[in-house]
């Protein structure tokens, strides 16, 4: 008898058990449209993928959020969660997070952020792909010990920049380091900030500003010359290589930031791919298209939160059967799968667009890496780069060069010059013999423009402004007049006078560097010492109370008089 064994190979696949649709709700405020955008992008990226979730379609929700109103934003978690999203994204605002935090926590209901946040916990629903504050402090010490700096100024907008600013400071507490802390004006004027800085002679700086208003900043700092071969900045914002930076380049400073999002990275190239293609379709006018090398890191950081949100869902419903589940904020009730999808989400790592993303055993993101980068004559270039294991590691040695492109030269070209008749800076010369051409004008800005001609090499030619109007917009055409129309309208290049820089003007002309200040004054007449009188004595009284004085006198002395009597 044989005993025939039959063996019988069972291959298991899994089976996805969730929804045909998933819907996820965005929290974002009015003032973030794009981020509404980048919500939207990434879900139809994710749709579109056939590796995974083939079955399933994504659906974001999206419902904007006034930025200070917790009351309001309460109310749009409580619509979220009534239609049965498994996952909330958002909001920016530290004033309302908070808020949607413990209302996820009470529901577990995954709650994704991609802020910066200094108050950040572990064993809660929320989830933040933004880099661990402490940890993003310690880079920029290391550039700072790798610059050598020992002397040096943090400079910051607002209290949430002086917080990211404490992280470092902690760092530098003890000798040698000298650390000057200031803050920014209020307002769009940072001049009188920097005018300070460079009366007590500080060149070292590590500047924290929104990146809407770096532009301005760093304009600022070169109106009142804080720029030069002597100077460097360090810039905190992870937007630093978005901003145009290219009125600075021949300025010779050292401006080092960093960046988060490799533009050669081919989730960069999708996300580019398919946001194009959403602007073009939807036509909207607030949106614009972008490249590889202007992506926010808050749209990288929001695309990668969606993925691995949902990397992290598929997988996980491979050995748990998920289902969404419709919740009441009046109810007290929770989504019993949220804390497994948190967890499983902080043990996952995926490559997103901000590089790999993986968290420590607090539920942290400790673990990354970012791009050092600096302005040169050529533009941004790459440094070196900074991780948590090994730390900063530059690539081009410290003072190395890179080849650099020649200073644009103005040897012979020619110019308009715009000037108007006003004393000193533009008038005709007084003379016998009949002028021509720019012999005809003398005056401070004659000779400025000519000593400047003799430096450089160029030619110019002066044009009379015969209203002498400096220049003001059209209210409703936007069109500027004056001499500064002139030069706006290309029809001028430059233009010198006594022009008075206004917030207006500054907004679409570049001045030079003011030499003369003109505040609001009162003009009074000091008075003049007179010499006294013969009758100064009389001066304590009017000549009323003197009448007064001699009547009641005589008076006095008539009455003594007849009462002797």
């Amino acid at each position: 008898m044989f005993l025939t064994g039959v063996y019988v190979l069972s291959l298991f696949t899994f089976v996805v058990t969730l929804p045909s649709e998933l819907r996820i709700g965005g929290l974002f405020e009015s003032i973030h449209g794009f981020h509404g955008a980048a919500f939207n992008v990434t879900a139809e990226i994710i749709n579109e993928d056939q590796s995974f979730m083939k079955d399933v379609r994504l659906e974001a929700q999206i419902e904007t959020v006034p930025p200070y109103d917790s009351f309001v934003v309460a109310e749009k978690v409580c619509e979220l969660v009534s239609t049965g999203v498994v996952g909330i994204f958002g909001p920016q605002s530290s004033d309302t997070t908070d808020h949607v935090q413990s209302m996820c926590d009470t529901m577990e209901i995954p709650h994704l952020a991609y802020r910066w946040d200094s108050r950040q916990r572990r064993g809660s629903c929320l989830v933040n792909l933004f880099p661990y504050p402490p940890v993003l402090a310690k880079v920029y010490a290391d550039i700072v010990g790798e610059f050598q700096w020992k002397t040096f100024t943090l400079l910051y907008a607002d209290d949430e920049g002086l917080l990211r600013l404490n992280e470092l400071l902690k760092l530098f507490t003890m000798k040698p380091y000298h650390v000057t802390v200031r803050q920014l004006d209020e307002g769009l004027d940072y001049r009188e900030t920097f005018l300070k800085m460079k009366k007590n002679g500080e060149k070292n700086i590590v500047l924290d500003c929104p990146a809407y208003i770096l532009y301005d900043v760093l304009m600022h700092a070169q109106q009142v010359g804080v720029m030069g071969d002597d100077v460097s900045y360090i810039i905190t914002t992870l937007d630093f290589t978005t901003i145009d930076l290219e009125p600075f380049r021949y300025s010779g400073t050292n401006i080092t930031g960093l960046r988060m999002v490799d533009p050669e990275n081919e989730s960069v190239g999708k996300f580019v791919e398919v946001w194009n293609k959403h602007v073009a379709e939807n036509g909207d006018e607030e949106l614009e298209e972008i490249t590889a090398e202007n992506i926010s890191v808050e749209q990288a950081l929001l695309h990668d939160a969606v993925q691995l949100f949902t990397r992290s869902l598929y997988y996980l419903d491979n050995s748990t059967e998920i289902q969404s589940k419709i919740l009441s904020c009046e109810k007290q009730s929770n989504w019993e799968h949220g804390y497994s999808l948190i967890n499983y989400m902080k043990m996952s790592e995926i490559t997103g667009m901000t590089g790999v993303i993986k968290f420590d055993h607090e539920g942290f993101r400790s673990n990354f890496m970012l791009d050092l980068i600096e302005l040169t004559f050529n533009g941004l270039r790459k440094k070196g780069s900074w991780n948590s294991s090994e730390g900063l590691n530059l690539t081009l040695a410290a003072g190395e060069d890179t080849p650099q492109v020649e200073v644009m030269s103005l040897q012979n070209k020619t110019f308009i010059v715009m000037i108007a008749l006003t004393h000193p800076y533009g008038m005709l010369k007084e003379n016998k013999n009949s002028l021509v051409g720019n012999d005809r004008f003398e005056g401070l800005g004659i000779d400025i423009i000519h000593e400047l001609s003799l430096i450089n090499g160029f030619n110019y030619t002066f044009k009379v402004q015969e209203d002498k109007s400096s220049g003001n917009p059209n209210p409703k055409t936007g069109k500027w007049s004056g001499m500064l129309g002139e030069v706006l309208d290309d029809r001028a290049q430059l233009a010198i006078a006594d022009i008075t820089i206004t917030r207006e003007r500054e907004k679409d002309v570049d001045f030079t560097s003011p030499f003369m200040n003109l505040g609001i004054s009162i003009l009074y007449k000091k008075p003049q010492k007179t010499p006294p009188s013969l009758f100064s004595f009389l001066s304590p009284f009017s000549p009323e109370v003197w009448w007064y004085v001699i009547a009641a006198y005589i008076g006095v002395s008539l009455l003594l008089f007849v009462m002797a009597r």
